[in-house]
C-alpha cells in the first residue's frame, strides 16, 4: 500500500544539522556528543533529529579549507556498486560494510531521529570506473549524465530519467533504509543554479527520490536544497518533498533575516502538514569553526527572538546549526520555550498582516486549541510604537494577551494592538 508521504513530518522537523559548525569536517564523536546534548536537553521540547551534513564520504574532508571547500577530486569512499558509504577515519562505526548503522542506532537509543545530508546524483567517480547499478544490467556511466553537474560541489553527476536510473535511487535509499536513515537532504536539487535559464532542471530526479523512499519501505523525511525555492514550482515540491529551501544559505546577518518578511509572504500559503517552505537553519550560538574561524552569532538577542517568532509563527522546520554542547542559557532558553513554539504547526494558518520597511505584523489561530496569536515585528533600527487594529490582527477589544517572551499580561485597548519595540525586536501575543 502506498504511504502518504505527508504523514512523515506531521509538523515541521525540529533538529540539529553539523554544517554552520563542523562545515564538511565533522565525525563521529561529534555527532554524538550533540545527539547526547539534544537528548538531555532539547528532546522534550520537540527537537528530534540529528543530521550530519555534506562530505561525510570524503577523504581529507576540510584539509585544504585555506584553497577549497570541496576538493576537487578527492577520494570518495563507496561500495561496489558506486554508492557512497561514510569516511572510515572519520566514523570508524562504519567499517566492515556497516555504514550508518551503528550511529543511527545510537541516536535511535536516545530516543532521537537520524539524517543525513546527500547530492544530487551518482558520483563521477562511479561512472568514470563503470561499477555496476545494483539491481539493474547497466553501469554507473549508463545513468549518468555527464551534461548535468553542479556548479560549486564536484562529487556528482545528475541521474538520466528512466527505469535504470529509478533502480540506481531505489538502491541508494534501500540502503539508506538498512542504515535506520529517518531524514535526507538533498542537495543542489531545489535550485539548480548554475543553469540560469532552467533553475530547476532536475524534476525528475525529486520524483525518483519521492518514489525511492516509496518503495524503500521506511518512512524518511525529504528535505531539498539549496534555495532559493521557485514559487511557480510550488506544486511540484509539494507533491514530491517534505521540505523546501526558500532561501540561500542564511547565516547570521541582519539584511538576510529582514529578507526573510517577504520570501514568508510569497510562501504562507504553502505550509500544510508533511509540506514545509524551509527558512534555513538558525545561525545561533558558536558556528564556523570548520570553515576556519569560529564566532559567535553575528545577531543580537532581538534579532534571535525576531527570527525564532517568525520562523515558528511562519511554520518553518527548525534546524539549529550550532555546537549544542556549546550553548549558553539564555541560547537555550530561547530553544526551549513552550509558548513561541507552540506556534509551529500547520494547524495556525498563520497570515502576514502588513510588510514595509520599519515593520512587520503576523496574525495566526489555532483552531484545535482555540489559541489567536498577535506578532509585531521592528524592522527599523529604532526602537518605535508598533500597531495594528485589532481585528486586522484577529483580536477584539478587551482581550486579554500574554507576551510569549517576556510573559507580560495586557488587554487589546482602544480598538488596537500597539508594543513598544526595540530595534530589530517583536513582541508576540497569544489569547
Amino acid at each position: 500500500m502506498k504511504r502518504d508521504k505527508n504523514s512523515f513530518a506531521p509538523t515541521p522537523p525540529m533538529g540539529w544539522n553539523s554544517y554552520d559548525y563542523y562545515d564538511t569536517t565533522v565525525d563521529e564523536a561529534r555527532v554524538k556528543a550533540n545527539a547526547d546534548y539534544m537528548a538531555e536537553h532539547l528532546k522534550d521540547y520537540g527537537w528530534q533529529y540529528i543530521v550530519v551534513d555534506i562530505q561525510w564520504y570524503a577523504h581529507g574532508a576540510g584539509s585544504q579549507r585555506d584553497r577549497f571547500q570541496y576538493i576537487p577530486f578527492s577520494t570518495l569512499e563507496m561500495d561496489e556498486y558506486g554508492r557512497l558509504q561514510p569516511d572510515p577515519e572519520r566514523f570508524p562505526s562504519s567499517v566492515g560494510g556497516a555504514g550508518f548503522r551503528p550511529l543511527a542506532d545510537y541516536i535511535h537509543g536516545l530516543g532521537l531521529k537520524f539524517g543525513i545530508h546527500i547530492m544530487r546524483g551518482i558520483p563521477r567517480a562511479a561512472a568514470h570506473a563503470h561499477l555496476p547499478v545494483k539491481g539493474a544490467s547497466v553501469t554507473a556511466a549508463d545513468v549518468a549524465n555527464p551534461s548535468s553537474i553542479c556548479g560549486w560541489n564536484p562529487d556528482m553527476y545528475g541521474v538520466r530519467e528512466g527505469a535504470d536510473g529509478q533502480r540506481y535511487y531505489d538502491s541508494l535509499f534501500q540502503m539508506y533504509a538498512e542504515w535506520g536513515v529517518d531524514f535526507v537532504k538533498c542537495d543542489d536539487i531545489c535550485n539548480t543554479n548554475l543553469y540560469a535559464n532552467n533553475r530547476y532542471s532536475a524534476p525528475h530526479e525529486v520524483e525518483m527520490l519521492a518514489k525511492a523512499i516509496q518503495n524503500c519501505g521506511r518512512d524518511i523525511v525529504l528535505s531539498l536544497s539549496p534555495g532559493p525555492a521557485l514559487i511557480e514550482k510550488a506544486w511540484h515540491y509539494e507533491t514530491y518533498a517534505n521540505m523546501w529551501r526558500i532561501t540561500d544559505d542564511l547565516w547570521d546577518k541582519w539584511e538576510l533575516l529582514k529578507d526573510m518578511f517577504h520570501r514568508c509572504e510569497l510562501w504562507q500559503n504553502h505550509v500544510a502538514p508533511g509540506c514545509y517552505p524551509d527558512c534555513d537553519m538558525l545561525p545561533l550560538g558558536h558556528m564556523g569553526k570548520g570553515f576556519g574561524h569560529e564566532w559567535v552569532t553575528n545577531l543580537t538577542r532581538e534579532e534571535q527572538r525576531t527570527m525564532m517568532t517568525l520562523w515558528c509563527i511562519f511554520g518553518s522546520p527548525l534546524m539549529l546549526g550550532a555546537e549544542m554542547t556549546l550553548l549558553d542559557d539564555w541560547t537555550l532558553s530561547l530553544l526551549t520555550n513552550r509558548e513561541v513554539l507552540a506556534m509551529l504547526t500547520p494547524k495556525c494558518r498563520a497570515r502576514q498582516v502588513c510588510l514595509d520597511e520599519k515593520k512587520a505584523v503576523w496574525k495566526a489561530c489555532n483552531p484545535e486549541t482555540g489559541k489567536r496569536y498577535a506578532a509585531l515585528f521592528n524592522l527599523s533600527g529604532e526602537t518605535a510604537d508598533i500597531s495594528v487594529e485589532a481585528a486586522d490582527a484577529g483580536l477584539s477589544q478587551g482581550d486579554g494577551l500574554m507576551e510569549l517572551w517576556t510573559g507580560e499580561r495586557r488587554r487589546v485597548d482602544g480598538g488596537y494592538l500597539t508594543a513598544k519595540v526595540p530595534p530589530h525586536g517583536c513582541a508576540v501575543y497569544c489569547i
